[in-house]
């Protein structure tokens, strides 16, 4: 081996140690290791010889995988071998040294970290990667690998719901090439965006710290992208230092965002949009933004060229569009065409409202036209609690309806070109007690995580109507919860007003699947998101209450919501090899 490259040991302060004779000959190590991870392979660059050796091996990169050489010394060598193939990760590396590493006492929590243990771990750990736009793992290799040493999957696990709710990889650099400084590194964290629970990913990054002390590790360490500031807060708080390691990639549709700059303005578009012109320019569709801040952008190709505003476009009429954004012209076309509904009235103040709800027993108040949850009220048994409700809608539309409330599960269909595309549970926000925190500091934490997980586009608001369903519990907001003590803060599941979403596709009842298709006919609308009320996605009950012409395609992942809208605007570019293509 070439001494020369030999990455070189870090220190606290960031200063590099040269290796010296005291040192264990790096000549032990294993030529060309890659460390299988089941997204990819991690290439150290401390068993390669040259510069030209990684780039090789990176190029041999599978499709669908992500490649990482790490610990390259000389990174602009490797790039130049292949300069319009391979680039240098934008990413921070982070190391925490375990020597001084003291684990912290556990405090109650609702989850549990443990290993792998079985398959459907490994199919909860895919789930959990597309949810967060990662690579997804190759199930049966790394079930394969799950007792191998040189891996380690730690797994976090929601005592109440048996959910995976986070995940982290682990590497031992001894069993994996028998690394003479004793290293170990982190890859891979991920925690559910739904997650209520606080401090999963810390329990995740202690867990494999404590794991690799044991094994006398001397670091781990962890690459994490530059712009990533709540990662890096949790690697900081953790006592990680900041070290001078680099890492190379190849490029691919993947990691597309990591060497180009977005089209235009294309950067400031929300997630909605963003989602779409990013499929559109992997088919080299041309993207032009016309409105960044309303979500307006124009797509051409071979002389086709479609307006967008996100999922809406030109290829919804006028009629079809005022058919959705009219809630009661929605219900009364679907019920004249044999489709399950909710019964509703305009409300008028008289005292008809009264005896509507007398009738139904518990009412949902909402804007006859409006969107994101919001002037909704659900639930509602009291009739002076209906008149606020009502008075409250008006902010939103001046016409506001009463409707019978339907209990069960909020469950969003999205259909494209009159195909069921994707089936989401969308599930209220809720937060759980710590036995310090009141519930309005529990309720800031919570919407910051969902801030945090959604690009900004959730949060929970602390407004009438949260202080209203607290209240219907016997809580107010200056209330301390115990310990794992969960509270449902919102009747509403919207993402907008902090709700979780979580896929069922795979489990949609054909009944359900059958009634989406038929109402975006009813409706003749191309691309909706509809609305239903079920008591469970496997079963064939149903009510639904709306349709949205304007659905947001990035809320559905593991779904392929964006491949299937730009197949719909430019159907020869469809990709008919692709999984799941209908």
């Amino acid at each position: 081996m070439t001494r020369k490259y030999v990455s070189r040991a870090l220190r606290p302060g960031n200063q590099p140690v040269h290796l010296d004779e005291s040192q264990p000959d790096m000549r032990e190590m294993p030529h060309q290791v890659a460390i299988e991870c089941g997204w990819g392979r991690i290439l150290p660059a401390q068993t390669y010889e040259t510069p030209t050796a990684i780039a090789e091996a990176l190029l041999q990169e599978r499709p669908g995988q992500r490649d990482i050489a790490f610990y390259v010394l000389r990174p602009h060598l490797v790039v130049a071998h292949a300069p319009q193939q391979l680039f240098l990760d934008p990413s921070e590396s982070y190391r925490r040294y375990l020597g001084d590493y003291h684990p912290k006492r556990a405090n109650r929590r609702g989850f549990t970290v443990r290993r792998l243990r079985t398959r459907s771990d490994v199919a909860a750990i895919n789930a959990l990667y597309r949810s967060r736009r990662m690579v997804p793992v190759d199930t049966r290799r790394v079930w394969r690998d799950r007792a191998a040493r040189q891996t380690t999957w730690a797994i976090a696990e929601d005592q109440g719901s048996g959910e995976i709710i986070g995940v982290a990889l682990g590497v031992d650099h001894v069993e994996a090439f028998r690394d003479p400084q004793h290293g170990s590194s982190l890859w891979s964290l991920a925690v559910a965006p739904q997650a209520a629970h606080p401090g999963v990913g810390e329990a995740l990054v202690r867990y494999l710290l404590e794991h690799f002390q044991a094994r006398g590790r001397a670091w781990l360490d962890v690459s994490v992208l530059h712009d990533n500031e709540q990662a890096i807060a949790l690697y900081d708080k953790l006592g990680f230092q900041r070290v001078q390691v680099f890492a190379v990639k190849r490029r691919n549709a993947i990691n597309e965002a990591l060497f180009t700059q977005p089209v235009d303005d294309e950067g400031d578009l929300n997630p909605y949009a963003r989602l779409i012109t990013t499929e559109a320019r992997k088919r080299g569709i041309h993207v032009k933004v016309l409105d960044a801040a309303a979500g307006y952008f124009q797509l051409e190709m071979g002389g086709r060229s479609i307006v967008c505003r996100e999922s809406l476009t030109e290829l919804t009429s006028a009629i079809a569009m005022s058919r959705c954004q009219d809630k009661r012209v929605t219900l009364r076309l679907l019920a004249e065409h044999g489709l399950k509904v909710p019964r509703q009235r305009l409300a008028d103040g008289s005292e008809a409202d009264a005896a509507f709800l007398a009738d139904c027993g518990a009412v949902v108040v909402k804007p006859v036209e409006g969107e994101q949850g919001k002037g909704i009220s659900v639930n509602l048994t009291d009739a002076a609690q209906m008149a606020a409700a009502v008075e409250r809608a008006r902010a939103y539309c001046d016409r506001v309806l009463i409707e019978q409330y339907c209990p069960g599960q909020d469950l969003r269909i999205v259909v494209i070109d009159f195909r069921v595309v994707a089936a989401a549970v969308r599930r209220p926000p809720e937060v759980v007690g710590d036995g310090h925190s009141t519930i309005e500091a529990l309720i800031k934490k919570q919407s910051r995580r969902r801030q945090a997980a959604t690009g900004g586009e959730s949060r929970i608001p602390i407004d009438d109507e949260t202080r209203r369903c607290i209240g219907a519990q016997g809580h107010v907001l200056d209330d301390v919860l115990d310990h794992d003590v969960r509270l449902t803060v919102r009747n509403t599941a919207n993402l907008h007003t902090g709700g979780t979403i979580h896929d069922v596709t795979d489990e949609l009842h054909p009944e359900l699947r059958a009634a989406a298709e038929e109402a975006a006919r009813v409706l003749d609308i191309p691309v909706t998101g509809l609305d239903f009320i079920v008591p469970d996605p496997a079963h064939d009950a149903y009510v639904i209450i709306e349709a949205n012409e304007r659905p947001g395609l990035a809320n559905h992942e593991p779904q392929p919501t964006a491949e299937r809208f730009v197949d719909l605007l430019f159907p020869r570019t469809r990709n008919n090899e692709k999984p799941g293509a209908p």
